[in-house]
């Protein structure tokens, strides 16, 4: 048989990422976008741009394409319902892009797509209980109970970005409408909204330089401070690793899992972060519940939620489950 290969699409609320994969979840061509801001049409053009380019550079047959969207998606019906972080509503997303693009398509939510591929291949592999925590706009998660992906009874399980850990806390962003949410505190977004304000606090430090130079606070300078030493960066990496690790231990007390991995742009920030979630887990969890409980980084790193996207199509393409994700 000759070499196929797929394209996984990690659409998030800022960047989307679009690769050229084969069946051993290797990645021949990468094609970036920023999709901040966007509206509807427009991200669409955006989308099958990126497509497009993979597809052509991708060295071999593409057969189809993999999505993973920060979106509710009714399974049911096969429709996108709602996306916090993106324009994205009330569609059917996978028809669109499959008459757009002329190639069979597959869509999931992007926490699902991330835990597929840590779970297959990466950092969750052989465990029968993990959680896939992806941390970038907001806090994309996935959950293997059981040895599968679980999704809920419409689709929507794993959006535990917006479970409350603060009853009167400030509103949620995007299209939630609640307070208190936990990727308010410990996102990609958080990261850079606390490195601001210590830029304030520390007017000497390299947060305060970058912020006078009118470079952006986002999550890879933050995290590219902190390993250079900037104790302003460490400060605001360690703050969110001390929230993240709450999250943690919510999670821990509600799913016991063998393994929580980390991943989404912040995770380069390292063991300045996962340390201070640890210390915290080991703190307030079950201890019965702790015993065990192992928390790591995503082996895929950022490139988890497209090698996801990517092997729930070729998945697609061979009838297995997850085949119901056809949007």
């Amino acid at each position: 048989m000759p070499a196929r290969r797929t394209i996984g699409v990690d659409l998030g609320g800022t960047k989307l990422l679009a690769g050229a994969v084969d069946q051993r979840l290797g990645v021949h061509h990468r094609a970036q976008r920023t999709v901040s801001g966007l509206q509807q049409s427009v991200l669409l053009d955006v989308v099958v741009d990126a497509v497009t380019e993979a597809r052509e550079s991708a060295g071999a047959e593409v057969a189809a394409v993999g999505f993973g969207i920060p979106c509710l998606i009714d399974r049911r019906i096969g429709r996108v319902e709602v996306g916090v972080n993106t324009p994205l509503a009330d569609l059917a997303f996978g028809d669109v892009m499959a008459e757009r693009l002329g190639l069979p398509v597959f869509v999931d939510n992007d926490g699902n797509t991330a835990a597929m591929a840590e779970h297959r291949a990466g950092a969750a592999r052989g465990a029968s209980d993990a959680i896939v925590l992806t941390l970038g706009t907001g806090i994309a998660c996935g959950l293997i109970l059981d040895g599968r992906l679980y999704r809920g009874a419409r689709g929507g399980a794993g959006e535990l970005g917006h479970m409350v850990i603060d009853l009167h806390g400030p509103a949620c962003q995007g299209n939630c409408p609640n307070r208190g949410c936990a990727e308010i505190y410990a996102s990609g977004t958080a990261l850079a909204r606390e490195a601001r304000q210590l830029a304030e606090v520390h007017p000497s430090s390299g947060l305060a330089a970058a912020l006078n130079e009118r470079r952006e606070l986002a999550g890879p300078l933050v995290t590219e401070l902190a390993h250079d030493g900037d104790t302003a960066a460490i400060e605001a990496v360690s703050l969110i690793g001390a929230r993240l690790g709450i999250v943690i231990t919510n999670l821990a007390n509600i799913f016991n899992p063998e393994v929580v991995v980390v991943g989404g742009g912040v995770i380069a920030a390292g063991e300045l972060m996962l340390a201070p979630a640890r210390s915290v887990v080991a703190e307030r969890t079950l201890p019965f519940l702790h015993d065990g409980l192992r928390i790591v980084p995503a082996r895929f790193g950022v490139e988890a939620g497209m090698i996801g996207a990517a092997a729930l199509a070729f998945d697609g393409l061979e009838g297995r489950p997850p085949a119901e994700t056809r949007a």
